[in-house]
This record gives C-alpha cells, sequence and structure tokens, in this order.
C-alpha cells in the first residue's frame, strides 16, 4: 500500500503527512491552543518547538527510519489534524502506540474515531503489526469516547505515565490485537459489532475526569 495515497471513508480520509503540509498544520495548532494545549505532549526539559516545518522533518524522518507512520487526517479534503503511529516495535512485540489531534472547528464529526480505525486496520493489514495501544488522560472525555465506540479493550490505569501541559499526567491504557478485530477495526464498528464495554473502566481504577 502507498501510504501517500488517501484512505477514505465517506468524508473522513488519513495519507501520509508531506512537508507542505506544515504551513496549514502550524496555522490550526496555533489558532486552537486553548483546545489543544490540556492534551498536547510537553518536556520536563523546557518548551517544545512549534515549528511546524522541522516537526514534519523529524516524523518524516521517523518514518524512513520504521519508527512511526505520521498521518494528516482531511474532512472533504480539508486538513482536520493529525494522526501519528509512533513507538514502532517490530519482532517479538510488534506493537505501536496511536496519539491524534483534530481542531476544534471539525469536532463532532466522528473524524477521530474514523481516523484511528482506518490507521489501525492499516497498521494490522499493511505493515502487519499485532498491537496497538491508545493511552488517554482520565480528564479526556472526546477521547475515552472515541475508544468506547471503536471497542479498545482497557488494560489498565498508568501513574504518571506521560508529561502533558506541563506535568507528568496519569493515563488510562486501551488497546486492540489483530485477533480481536479480525474484520477490520472500520468494518466491526460501522456494522454495530464493536463491543460496547470493552473500554470500561473499574472503579477501582476511576480517576477524577
Amino acid at each position: 500500500m502507498d501510504l501517500t495515497d488517501p484512505q477514505r471513508h465517506g468524508a473522513v480520509s488519513i495519507r501520509l503527512i508531506r512537508q507542505k503540509d506544515a504551513r496549514v498544520l502550524q496555522h490550526e495548532l496555533l489558532s486552537n491552543r486553548s483546545w489543544l494545549r490540556p492534551w498536547e505532549a510537553t518536556s520536563p526539559d523546557g518548551p517544545v518547538s512549534m515549528d511546524m516545518r522541522l516537526g514534519v522533518r523529524r516524523l518524516l524522518q521517523q518514518y524512513r527510519d520504521g519508527a512511526g507512520v505520521p498521518f494528516v487526517t482531511e474532512w472533504d479534503g480539508q486538513i482536520a489534524g493529525q494522526l501519528n503511529v509512533w513507538g514502532i516495535s517490530r519482532g517479538s512485540l510488534a506493537s505501536a502506540t496511536i496519539g491524534y489531534w483534530v481542531s476544534e472547528r471539525f469536532a463532532g464529526r466522528d473524524i477521530t474515531p474514523t481516523a484511528v480505525a482506518l490507521a489501525t486496520d492499516i497498521c494490522f493489514r499493511e505493515l502487519r503489526l499485532h498491537r496497538m495501544e491508545i493511552c488517554i488522560r482520565p480528564e479526556n472525555k472526546a477521547s475515552l469516547r472515541v475508544v468506547e465506540k471503536l471497542g479498545f479493550r482497557y488494560e489498565g490505569l498508568r501513574r504518571r505515565f506521560i508529561h502533558i501541559d506541563g506535568d507528568w499526567r496519569d493515563h488510562y491504557a486501551f488497546a486492540l490485537t489483530r485477533e480481536d478485530v479480525p474484520e477490520g477495526v472500520l468494518a466491526r464498528w460501522t456494522s454495530g459489532r464493536a463491543p460496547q464495554d470493552a473500554a470500561a473502566i473499574p472503579p477501582s481504577d476511576r480517576l477524577p475526569a
């Protein structure tokens, strides 16, 4: 599969990021600061560069190195956000993690669950990965709805796991393996077969949201 070709479902598509996307992505990031800041990765070592030209170059280098797959998400041909498959491990793990963001003006259109389903299917079928993980802050209700819709399985609480918005934040971990979705994540969801309670968080792990 050529990942530069858009993979689409309805008005939503994902494709490999291009260097010329940097200007549009930078505009979206800067104009959505209050919307995105609570969920953005930061660094305990100091400010992170907002230069998307440099950021896209780094993402494409990771792609060439086999460490990640950086996608842009689009709605009817307009860039709506990003979805990054990162931390790809081969061999006995064959796993990766998904992270994403969407601009506020595109929220509420099922763009993120559709993009996550498309990307996970690519990772299972084309990249031959075995396990995909998504880690979400307890406060991020919109992202929790994504894994609920797609039937990702809850796998536990990770204390002070990722540096987000200036501090180490707890995260809930969710995952799917290839055997969970032989028909594909997108097909399972759109046909109404995604389990409704797979992402349920047990009372013992629930944190204030």
